[in-house]
């Protein structure tokens, strides 16, 4: 039997200036999850977790637990980690949830492993769990006109782009449910680089 994904880990920095900043996307995603609407979210794992029981495909349920690092970006494995440890969760279980320059705004994909692409919360994910073998769950926030990545990736999204955000965020919803029930090797093909909207 393939893993299942037991732990979802989104990435952001914590605190009302970041809030709105297109590094920060996972969060705005976790936020608009009709999942994870009922939600109580607790101090724990260094960060904030919850958790939910959903059905799997086999008409059974099981405990799949969330987090948001409250360790900043750039720590944000160490928090993954203490919270896959405590579990006892496998790399191969884990979905981190995170924005990626490579990808336009209004584009989702889902891959297994990889490279990190300079994503400080991925390399500190792959430090921190001693491997890059986890699920990931991007979202495009495109590349910025400028040589500043740095500021671009923590500058807020435009109007324009909060509405193209909040037609992908439904959609993705629903991969996000599909996975927890089925595994994602059954969207990892059709979510490759999915444009959902301009």
């Amino acid at each position: 039997m393939r893993p299942m994904i037991t732990l979802v880990a989104f990435l952001g920095n914590v605190g009302p200036k970041y809030a709105r900043n297109r590094h920060n996307v996972a969060w705005q995603f976790a936020d608009a999850l009709p999942l994870l609407s009922a939600a109580s979210w607790q101090k724990k794992f260094r960060g904030l977790y919850t958790s939910l029981s959903v059905a799997g495909a086999d008409g059974g349920r099981r405990l799949v637990h969330f987090i948001k690092p409250e360790t900043f970006m750039n720590l944000s494995g160490e928090a993954i980690a203490d919270a896959a440890a405590f579990f006892k969760v496998k790399g191969e279980e884990i979905l981190v949830v995170h924005d990626e320059l490579e990808l336009p705004v209004g584009t989702a994909s889902l891959k297994w492993s990889g490279g990190l692409g300079g994503h400080n919360g991925l390399r500190s994910a792959k430090a921190s769990l001693g491997t890059a073998d986890f699920w990931r769950l991007r979202f495009g926030i495109g590349r910025p006109d400028h040589p500043d990545v740095a500021a671009y990736v923590l500058s807020d999204f435009t109007s324009d782009e909060r509405i193209t955000l909040s037609l992908v965020w439904p959609p993705t919803g629903e991969l996000l449910a599909g996975i927890l029930e089925k595994g994602p090797e059954a969207f990892q093909k059709e979510w490759q680089k999915k444009r959902l909207a301009q």
